[in-house]
């Protein structure tokens, strides 16, 4: 009678983590929630190998999401998102710098003008010495193309001297010409950046 109980005891020590083991199934079991490539939504215990590239959710007992996992086309969206929001932060941050800057430098509209002024007779100095310098640079590049073409129409080619100096002079004359160009398009920049900070200043100023 002793043995008897003896292997009834081992049998059940053997046969209860077995049974334990069981009744944890279903408490372990696992359901995923995932969608196809054709958009078809599906509910399985188990995930597909190509599931992470449509996305896929794990659900508990009450079909609450306990762990997600983007689409590749999902994370491509949130990604373009937050470095979209960057960006904006970075705009606004870089903005309210600029706004300091200008409260700080100017108190008055007409300060603003002043310092518009003075940039500006900055290019005019330049202009007016460019332009001086091309008055007396077009004579002699006139001459020396009038040498050249007198060659040419007796049917010989100009000296080599003479068509250095002329190619010399020209190159003056254009350089002249692109300081008086470039200082003019900078005054208009100038004008217009002005104009825009003495906006700015306007709203600034009228905030309360």
């Amino acid at each position: 009678m002793q043995c008897r109980n003896t292997v009834s005891d081992m049998a059940y020590k053997l046969l209860l983590p077995l049974l334990l083991a069981a009744l944890a199934l279903p408490a372990q079991a696992r359901l995923y929630k995932w969608v196809d490539a054709e958009g078809k939504v599906h509910y399985t215990d188990t995930l597909p190998p190509d599931s992470a590239r449509q996305g896929n959710a794990e659900l508990s007992k009450g079909g609450n999401i306990v762990r997600k996992t983007e689409s590749a086309e999902d994370k491509q969206k949130r990604l373009a998102a937050e470095a979209a929001e960057a960006e904006r932060k970075k705009a606004a941050a870089e903005q309210a710098r600029k706004d300091r800057a200008l409260l700080a430098t100017y108190t008055t509209e007409q300060e603003i003008d002043l310092a518009r002024d003075r940039t500006l007779e900055n290019h005019k100095l330049m202009i007016k010495s460019a332009q001086a310098r091309l008055s007396q640079l077009e004579p002699s590049a006139q001459a020396l193309e009038q040498k050249v073409q007198a060659a040419a129409k007796q049917g010989k080619p100009a000296p080599e001297y003479l068509r250095q100096q002329y190619e010399s002079k020209r190159g003056e004359v254009a350089e002249a010409q692109h300081v008086i160009a470039a200082n003019e398009e900078a005054m208009t920049r100038v004008r217009e950046r002005y104009e825009a900070e003495k906006r700015r200043f306007r709203e600034l100023s009228a905030r309360p």
